[in-house]
C-alpha cells in the first residue's frame, strides 16, 4: 500500500483514480501529476516501484497543495470572507447557502433539520383542581 500525502492509497486501483483519494487532486490534475512523474498511468498501486512512488511524492509536495494545507487555507479564505462582512460572508456565518440557491424551501443539508413552531402545551399542576 502506498502512502502518499498522508493518504494510504487502495492497492487494487489504477494509481490515476488511487490519487484521487487525496484532498485537492482530482482526475485532470492525477493525470497531469504521472505524466510529469513519469508513471503510467494503468499502473495498479500495489505494483508501483519505490522510486515511481517518491517521484509521485516528490511531484506533489512541490507542486500541489494538497490536504491539510488545502483546509487551512480554503477555511482561512472562508473567515477573511466574515470578516470582511460581504454578502457571501454572512451567509456562511449563518449557516445558509452561499451561491444564490432558494432558501424558502430546500436548503436542508445547510440550514439542519427543521425547528417546529408548533405551540407546547401545558402541564397541570398538582394541588390544584
Amino acid at each position: 500500500m502506498a502512502r502518499i500525502a498522508g493518504i494510504d492509497l487502495p492497492n487494487e486501483k489504477r494509481i490515476e483514480a488511487a490519487l484521487t483519494y487525496i484532498f485537492g487532486i482530482g482526475f485532470s490534475s492525477s493525470r497531469r501529476i504521472l505524466a510529469t512523474a513519469g508513471v503510467d498511468p494503468t499502473t495498479r498501486v500495489k505494483n508501483l516501484t519505490e522510486e515511481e512512488a517518491a517521484r509521485l511524492r516528490n511531484e506533489i509536495e512541490s507542486n500541489y497543495r494538497v490536504e491539510g494545507a488545502l483546509h487551512t487555507e480554503i477555511g482561512m479564505n472562508i473567515k477573511r470572507l466574515m470578516d470582511i462582512g460581504c454578502y457571501r460572508g454572512i451567509r456562511h456565518r449563518r449557516g445558509l447557502p452561499t451561491r444564490g440557491q432558494r432558501t424558502h424551501t430546500n436548503a436542508r443539508t445547510r440550514k439542519g433539520p427543521r425547528r417546529s413552531s408548533g405551540t407546547v402545551k401545558k402541564k397541570p399542576q398538582a394541588g390544584k383542581r
